[in-house]
């Protein structure tokens, strides 16, 4: 197994600086810029294998798309993960493929390139979630449990960071490209693509220098067995537990829409109300900074009143952002519904995290399988989310009636969580 000391400060800085890599591709790439970018230099209407398809609802498609191979791989990866020993050789091959894909958007110039945009985008979003799996699986190896809030709190606190500096500077070389020496801002858009890459994969060196060496085991069938059987033996536990069924339900459908709002509402922005890129990114500035407030506001609430309540008024927010994003016609109104977005958008993750802790059977030790079958619960409902905004978006034209559908997930989910219970004893937000 890969050994380390634990609670080394170079160790433990160097897995820290893996958030700072990669953060500057969930952040450009998945919400600020590429978005926006792929509606206006892609065509109105995409003919794919003989159906014409919307850009937006291709787009949509092509999270679907990424994610429902990221589900199938995720218990494959965790498996060898866990039984391989082989956990920095997968790192460094699905940053390397992330980032490699991440960086050749730069040759997305326009309508004749969509589909390798496409397919660059989807691969790159592969190796940023499957590079995630492993990256993860470090932390127990590297601190004692005390430590682990702590540690991985850094790890956001410099993900964060980074990815906003790199945002600014291309924000900057997109409004003032002269000063950059560069022709026009549509290039610049592009140059911040390869940026995007350059910066992952060249800040990961650091994390791939000082994290643990791996002691190799040899592959066998059990590996690629383990992660697998272990979601198929969640499952049927799961049959006989009416609570937890609830509530991983309610997760599913809420997350569905939370992560879909994440994943498209630049591009609602930039199609529906005329945003531009300027704009866009400063819509996803209020969102990043609100939601440091909103996860602890709805911390506190689920301290004092319990978890369950604290999330029922998180979806009921987030059903009416739904109903009032269909109606919004302005700019500004657009500006302050992004502010409840991220209020609402952290603590949701987080305390849907927490509350599936407490909801576990307290005899049951295979928490790992537990969280093996949560996260994918959670790629299957960004699946499911996207599929159903692409799939409105394509069918009525209009991404007003995609948001409705959303809506709709949430009422769902407001009724699953609505009838699940949790006992009083447990209802604790651990910091």
């Amino acid at each position: 197994m890969t050994t380390s000391t634990l609670n080394n400060k170079k160790t433990v800085h160097a897995w820290t600086m893996f958030d700072w890599a990669n953060s500057a591709y969930a952040l450009v790439i998945s919400t600020a810029i590429f978005p926006g970018y792929f509606e206006q230099f892609s065509p109105k209407e995409i003919t794919l294998f003989n159906f014409s398809v919307t850009n937006t609802a291709l787009y949509s498609f092509s999270v679907s798309i990424a994610y429902i191979i990221i589900a199938g791989l995720s218990p494959l990866l965790s498996g060898i993960a866990d039984s391989s020993g082989r956990r920095m050789f997968f790192l460094k091959f699905f940053t390397a493929l992330g980032s490699v894909a991440c960086a050749s958007l730069f040759w997305f110039r326009g309508e004749a390139d969509v589909m390798f945009a496409t397919s660059a985008f989807v691969i790159a979003t592969i190796g940023f979630a499957g590079s995630l799996v492993f990256y993860d699986s470090y932390l127990p190896l590297i601190v004692t449990e005390d430590r682990y809030n702590v540690v991985s709190a850094r790890g956001y606190t410099l993900g964060y960071t980074g990815s906003v500096l790199l945002l600014i500077v291309i924000l900057m070389m997109i409004q003032m490209p002269s000063m950059f020496g560069i022709a026009d801002g549509q290039v610049a858009a592009r140059i911040g693509f390869a940026l995007v890459g350059i910066w992952w994969f060249g800040f990961a060196q650091y994390t791939f220098v000082y994290l643990p060496r791996d002691q190799k085991l040899p592959f066998n069938t059990q590996i690629f067995k383990k992660g697998y059987g272990e979601i198929i033996q969640v499952w049927h536990k799961i049959r006989d537990l009416p609570n937890l069924r609830k509530f991983l339900i309610a997760f599913f459908f809420y997350s569905a829409g939370v992560q879909t709002v994440i994943y498209l509402a630049t591009i609602f922005a930039k199609k529906e109300l005329g945003f531009e890129t300027s704009e866009l990114i400063m819509l996803v500035l209020i969102l990043q900074l609100v939601a440091i407030g909103g996860a602890y506001l709805f911390s506190y609430i689920g301290n004092k009143h319990g978890n369950r309540i604290s999330i029922l008024i998180m979806i009921m927010i987030w059903i009416c952002i739904c109903l009032c994003a269909y109606f919004t016609t302005g700019k500004l109104y657009f500006y302050v519904l992004a502010s409840f977005v991220g209020m609402v958008m952290g603590g949701i993750q987080s305390l849907s995290r927490a509350t599936y802790s407490m909801i576990l059977p307290e005899k049951d030790h295979s928490t790992t399988s537990y969280f093996s079958f949560y996260d994918v619960v959670y790629k299957m409902s960004i699946v499911s989310g996207t599929f159903i905004f692409g799939l409105v978006d394509n069918l009525t034209k209009n991404m007003r009636y995609s948001v409705l559908a959303l809506a709709f997930l949430f009422i769902i989910g407001f009724y699953f969580m609505y009838i699940t219970k949790i006992e009083k004893r447990q209802e604790v937000v651990y910091q």
